[in-house]
């Protein structure tokens, strides 16, 4: 699938193992989570145009690239999504946040938008949708549905950890947007929960289990 992205560095991949392990605190599992979103980000921003200004070193002027004043929305899913949020700032500071609100049915494992307020001139942005995990796909499917319906266009999202139910279904919804993996799993279990996984990254990150 052209517009999936899994991410193959050796810090990416060493960050995430260290976010799996069970005795992994709530302090040093939301320190990696945003490490791995300013490595995710940084591959997910590669294709940022740039343009040349004319500027004044302490030896001579020249001319340099900068940033084509894209202007960039991220819009985390809640609430584990605002883990990653940290750590795209890092990369582009004058980013706006958006936020999107979803629960899940425990028992269908559908999900249910509670909440949506979104940057304004969304249709001229630049939309980075993080959420940690990527499970049915189903929060994810709503989410971009949401900003599409609002007038986004240029959408990428970022998980740190998918299963294949998810990503097939995602990209089945969404072909037109550009999604980055941070690790494939194996599968979903009984309960939609990836396998091996990790957990409930919203409870480990906030520490509410």
């Amino acid at each position: 699938m052209a517009n999936v992205h899994y991410m193959n560095h050796p810090l990416i991949k060493h960050k995430i193992t260290m976010m799996r392990k069970e005795s992994t605190g709530t302090n040093e599992f939301r320190k990696l989570v945003e490490e791995i979103a300013i490595l995710m980000g940084y591959e997910a921003l590669a294709d940022l145009p740039t343009r040349d200004v004319e500027i004044k070193t302490p030896i001579e002027d020249t001319v340099q690239p900068v940033i084509d004043g894209k202007k960039m929305a991220i819009v985390p899913i809640l609430r584990a999504g605002l883990g990653m949020v940290s750590g795209m700032l890092a990369l582009v500071p004058s980013a706006k946040v958006g936020h999107i609100g979803m629960y899940r049915d425990e028992e269908t494992h559908i999900p249910h938008p509670y909440y949506c307020k979104l940057p304004p001139f969304i249709e001229q942005r630049l939309i980075v949708v993080v959420d940690p995990m990527l499970a049915t796909g189903g929060s994810l499917i709503d989410a971009v549905n949401e900003i599409k319906a609002q007038g986004g266009k240029d959408i990428k999202c970022m998980c740190i950890i998918a299963a294949p139910e998810g990503v097939e279904a995602f990209t089945k919804a969404h072909p037109d947007v550009e999604l980055y993996i941070g690790a494939l799993d194996r599968c979903l279990n009984e309960k939609a929960y990836i396998c091996p996984g990790l957990g409930d990254a919203g409870d480990r990150i906030f520490g509410t289990k």
